[in-house]
């Protein structure tokens, strides 16, 4: 049996090739997985905001979306997101709204993160819901396919 440790970080491997396919796809590169209270996978999602002009096209509302298909229920309490990227005020409230107990993200997002760079909007005492938040995992691969991507595109 895996530790929650090894789910997370075989998960951030998951997310990490997904980001991956969604640069190959010309969207950003964020990748996130589901992962249900065992550990194992339960949905996952990219970024395809460009390839589906749907503006709410990002990994973590993706992979949010196939997670509670997937269940049968919006209600995904026990489980962990894992994304390559620090997620935005969007994403972080559609996190709370589905009820994820713990947020594992790699590369911060100094520009429009809210899970406590910019804004701290999944761990807000004003809010009815809360999540634990770990950020900074695999942080150097998630920061070197942004900065890939970006670099190819200016």
């Amino acid at each position: 049996m895996s530790t929650a440790w090894e789910a997370e970080d075989a998960a951030m491997d998951r997310a990490l090739a997904l980001a991956a396919e969604a640069a190959a796809a010309g969207e950003i590169p964020v990748g996130a997985v589901v992962l249900d209270a065992e550990g194992r996978i339960l949905a996952e999602g990219r970024n395809n905001r460009e390839q589906t002009t749907d503006p709410t096209g990002h990994a973590e509302v993706v992979a949010l979306r196939a997670a509670a298909a997937a269940q049968g229920s919006w209600n995904l309490a026990g489980s962990t997101l894992v994304v390559t990227m620090e997620p935005c005020v969007m994403c972080a409230g559609a996190i709370l709204q589905s009820r994820i107990g713990r947020v594992v993200f790699g590369a911060w997002d100094e520009k429009a993160g809210a899970a406590g760079s910019v804004y701290d909007v999944l761990r807000d005492r004003r809010l009815p819901y809360r999540a634990e938040v770990v950020g900074g995992i695999r942080e150097a691969d998630a920061v070197e396919q942004l900065r890939e991507f970006f670099s190819e595109r200016r």
